[in-house]
């Protein structure tokens, strides 16, 4: 029996680990605060702050998501690919402003570790960067 080689990186090789999530000390009735070190595609370190009144699971239309400066307002929270064990999902999202649209995608077994922000541009979502999310 021969051993198959490694053809890719784990999700703790991508995202790192829990090393690098900073946790904000919780008080009862007050939001939770979460500071996420992810590595970008250049190697280096980017720092995502996540502040959230619910679970991310729980997420539906017509909920408020504010990305940095965008307030949007929440179209859809789908399933885009079912991996059995996890699911990569997204939360589809609107600026009522401008009707521009973005999505917030992450695994579901590991929502703020993977969690990225991504804006529709024509037909094509493009990855951007982002340090604040809150919902």
């Amino acid at each position: 029996m021969t051993k198959k080689k490694d053809q890719g990186l784990s999700l703790d090789d991508a995202f790192g680990d829990d090393e690098n999530v900073e946790y904000a000390e919780s008080k009862p009735n007050k939001k939770l605060s979460k500071n996420i070190l992810k590595q970008n595609i250049s190697g280096e370190e980017s720092q995502i702050k996540i502040k959230s009144s619910k679970p991310i699971s729980k997420i539906k239309k017509g909920d408020k998501i504010k990305v940095d400066s965008l307030n949007l307002e929440v179209d859809a929270h789908i399933i885009l690919i079912d991996h059995g064990s996890t699911k990569e999902m997204a939360i589809e999202c609107f600026d009522p402003k401008t009707d521009k649209d973005y999505q917030l995608r992450y695994f579901s077994d590991q929502a703020e570790r993977t969690l990225e922000f991504y804006e529709l541009d024509e037909i094509i979502y493009n990855k951007v960067e982002c340090e604040k999310v809150e919902w």
